[in-house]
């Protein structure tokens, strides 16, 4: 669940974790009645969206007519898939050091990940990649919180020369919110440190497990919707998880974790993944709809079927995708893998109805689509 930064920044002021003033317009004029009562400001398009500085998408305003002009100009324009329908109005600080500070899930294991930058205010990701030196990191026991020795001492590792107390206990706060709200992710890109020594969160993107929304109805009903494409509102009308993500190799597998790893491998052999489309469990049934769906992706050029059976059958899944497939003759390259449950029944059966060998590996799969699609991937 992604929470607009709004709603987070409040859930941080309310953790102790000081946030500029700021007021939620979706109009010019609302636009301009926040500027008059905060003075010099900040306008955000209000989307959860990362990269809105970069695009656009936040702007000065010295004054109420310049607030007015600037949101007339945002409202209604799109970041990605999100549409603008309001803005975020905040005072404008002055800055003397822009931090990067964030708590998240670790990405391969069970600990809390706490993480900070000296260089904040630009994309993490290509700092750690040029000067990964510039990132550092804390793993966190997850039975524990991070305590304020701990968070000193990590402060003062990362050479962050300035406002180090305020800086390290803005940590110990964000990981606590981050672990009473179930959050994934808790971002503040940048964490200001003023002439004055302050220290205020400019912005924030927060991530709460959807798996929590019974026990956070407020952060369910405050998270903001994801928007779909008609693909994926088409696949939701018809109860199957579908996501497309604009890449050239199309998917079919089943299971989350097997779509998942396919999309990875694609990715680490040199190709793009055009979706996500997970068809286990009863969606086997629906092989129809789900193939029409993949096949109506602009740009698809191969397609990977990676069909893995346990307690399911892949034999009951090859004979209603092929059944599907001899209706629909859709003329692209396919490039399967079928082991477990039935696997040998299941090649049979592709290779009398489609004509085709599943390949022995995934990897050699995957790869024999990333090369017929025009990515890269091993002779």
């Amino acid at each position: 669940m992604n929470i607009p930064e709004h709603a987070a920044k409040a859930l941080l002021e309310e953790a102790g974790v000081p946030v500029p003033a700021g007021i939620v317009a979706d109009s010019p004029e609302g636009a301009a009645q926040a500027a008059a009562r905060l003075g010099p400001v900040m306008v955000k398009a209000h989307v959860a969206v990362g990269g809105r500085g970069k695009s656009g998408g936040v702007k000065p305003a010295r004054s109420p007519t310049e607030a007015h002009a600037i949101t007339g100009e945002l409202l209604g324009k799109r970041f990605g898939r999100h549409r603008v329908g309001e803005v975020l109005i905040e005072e404008r600080v002055t800055v003397a050091t822009e931090l990067y500070a964030a708590v998240l899930n670790h990405p391969a294991g069970p600990a809390r990940r706490v993480v900070l930058s000296a260089r904040g205010g630009v994309d993490i990701e290509e700092t750690a990649r040029t000067h990964p030196e510039m990132v550092e990191t804390l793993d966190i026991d997850p039975r524990r919180e991070l305590s304020r020795r701990a968070a000193r001492g990590f402060v003062a590792r990362t050479g962050v020369d300035t406002a180090g107390p305020a800086v390290a206990d803005a940590l110990v706060r964000m990981d606590r919110l981050h672990r009473d709200i179930d959050a994934e992710l808790l971002e503040v890109n940048p964490l200001a440190v003023t002439d004055a020594g302050d220290v205020l969160a400019l912005d924030c993107k927060l991530v709460v497990d959807g798996a929590a929304a019974a026990r956070r109805p407020s952060l369910a009903a405050a998270a903001a919707p994801e928007p779909l494409t008609e693909l994926e509102r088409a696949a939701r009308d018809l109860g199957l998880q579908f996501v497309e993500l604009g890449g050239e190799v199309g998917v079919l597998a089943n299971g989350a974790g097997l779509t998942m790893t396919t999309m990875d491998v694609i990715v680490h052999l040199g190709g793009r993944p055009a979706n996500f489309m997970e068809i286990g469990g009863d969606a086997y049934t629906k092989a129809r709809p789900a193939l029409e769906l993949v096949l109506a992706q602009r740009g698809l050029r191969a397609l990977v079927v990676n069909f893995c059976g346990a307690f399911a059958r892949t034999d009951v899944m090859v004979d209603g995708l092929t059944a599907a497939w001899t209706e629909l003759q859709p003329d692209i390259p396919a490039f399967f893998t079928i082991d477990g449950t039935g696997a040998e029944a299941a090649r049979r059966m592709l290779k009398e109805r489609l004509g085709l060998d599943p390949y022995p590996t995934m990897d050699g799969a995957i790869s024999a689509a990333v090369r017929v699609a025009g990515g890269g991937g091993p002779a």
